[in-house]
């Protein structure tokens, strides 16, 4: 059982996190994200989350400048028993889902390839995406993410959010 995320990327590119199994804490992060750092290429595949606060998780500092958060791939991940979020990307850390900045670019976030399948607890909010004005930009595949349970999503600042299913 892990205390904080499972796996957390603060910066780097090329990376690929595979094959896990997370139990417990705040699931993978990508992040945070402060000034002048830059996260892309990275790949997270074939990783089983469970019993977490979330399952997959980009944030950024609300206060950071001249970063990116670019070209992200998530195939083949689940996750079951997540208490509050199946899917979070939040500009406004260390306050969740407050005043997001916009001094990040979250560009091609991509849920593609094999399905992306999650669970998440009755109470829970399925997707949140909290973006800055106009700091989420590119193409986002969200084809091959599936969530399951919860109440209704939260959207900031995202102008499209299409290629998903709710059961």
């Amino acid at each position: 059982m892990n205390q904080d995320d499972c796996v957390a990327i603060k910066y780097g590119s090329n990376i690929v996190i595979q094959n896990n199994t997370c139990y417990g804490g705040h699931g993978i992060s990508i992040g945070s994200v402060t000034s002048g750092y830059s996260a892309s290429g990275i790949v997270i595949s074939g990783n089983t989350i469970v019993n977490s606060d979330q399952a997959l998780r980009i944030k950024t500092d609300a206060t950071a400048t001249g970063s990116t958060v670019e070209n992200i791939t998530y195939s083949g991940n689940s996750g079951t028993a997540l208490r509050r979020f199946g899917v979070i990307i939040d500009q406004s850390y260390p306050a969740t889902l407050s005043t997001p900045g916009n001094g990040v670019t979250i560009k091609n976030i991509n849920f593609n390839g094999a399905a992306n399948d999650l669970w998440v607890d009755d109470s829970a909010t399925p997707i949140a995406v909290n973006c800055g004005s106009g700091s989420c930009i590119g193409t986002w595949d969200w084809s091959s993410l599936t969530m399951n349970g919860g109440k209704s999503n939260f959207v900031n600042n995202l102008p499209t959010l299409d290629g998903f299913s709710i059961r």
